[in-house]
């Protein structure tokens, strides 16, 4: 029996990973069997059950290599802006452009988010995101509070629930793109998006001037014959 280097057995594990991140995809994680991964990866069952215990273990392993959208901007430096509202602009839009262009954050995260169903093998995962989505609004609210600070933002604004909506924003953007990726272009759409809630947050924005409706003309009643 030839032993196989350690080189190809990592070359190995990683052709598995790269056909389990399609046929997931393609199949949704409960539908897939390990015999379709095996097959679309060109190996036999038995070199998947050589590198992972079970499908759970070869999910979680697809995922653990993977960065999700949010995790691309966790602990990211905006300190070249120096408007702390441009900083979160830019951070806000860091997931967003991570989704837009890479091909492996976007079947990651449609995976993640449409394609599965998280029974407790898999709560890994759903833990995992979780965090990340907890330090992305945790960042988000670190920027807003520099931003009272320097007096850029409303009286009377709540940082928490300031950060979850711009948080539940991006998230919406990204969910919504995925469903059909190239429906909509989500860089532009989420630059216009996240300029305009920001806006918002802004202590100096001028509220923008409604005319009032003008008052009816005044018409002489019609003169009736007699």
């Amino acid at each position: 029996m030839v032993r196989r280097t350690k080189a190809e057995a990592e070359a190995t594990r990683h052709q598995i990973l790269d056909a389990a991140e399609r046929e997931f995809l393609a199949r949704g994680v409960a539908h897939t069997r390990l015999q379709d991964v095996a097959t679309a990866a060109g190996v036999t069952r038995g070199a998947i059950y050589w590198h992972f215990a079970d499908k759970a273990a070869l999910f979680n392993a697809m995922m653990e290599r993977a960065c999700l959208p949010c995790e691309a901007a966790d602990g990211c430096d905006e300190a070249g802006c120096g408007d702390p509202l441009a900083q979160l602009a830019a951070k806000a839009m860091r997931p967003l452009r991570a989704l837009a262009e890479n091909e492996q954050v976007q079947r990651a995260f449609r995976i993640a988010m449409h394609q599965t169903e998280y029974t407790d093998e898999l709560a890994a995962v759903q833990a995992r995101y979780i965090e990340g989505i907890t330090e992305f609004q945790q960042e988000l609210s670190e920027v807003l509070s520099r931003a009272e600070s320097a007096g850029l933002l409303r009286d009377g604004l709540s940082l928490g629930t300031a950060a979850l909506g711009l948080y539940a924003l991006v998230d919406g953007l990204m969910h919504h793109w995925t469903l059909q990726p190239g429906g909509f272009d989500l860089v532009g759409c989420g630059e216009a998006a996240v300029k305009a809630y920001l806006d918002g947050l802004r202590t100096t924005v001028a509220a923008r001037a409604v005319p009032a409706p003008a008052p009816p003309a005044h018409r002489s009643p019609p003169v009736r014959s007699i």
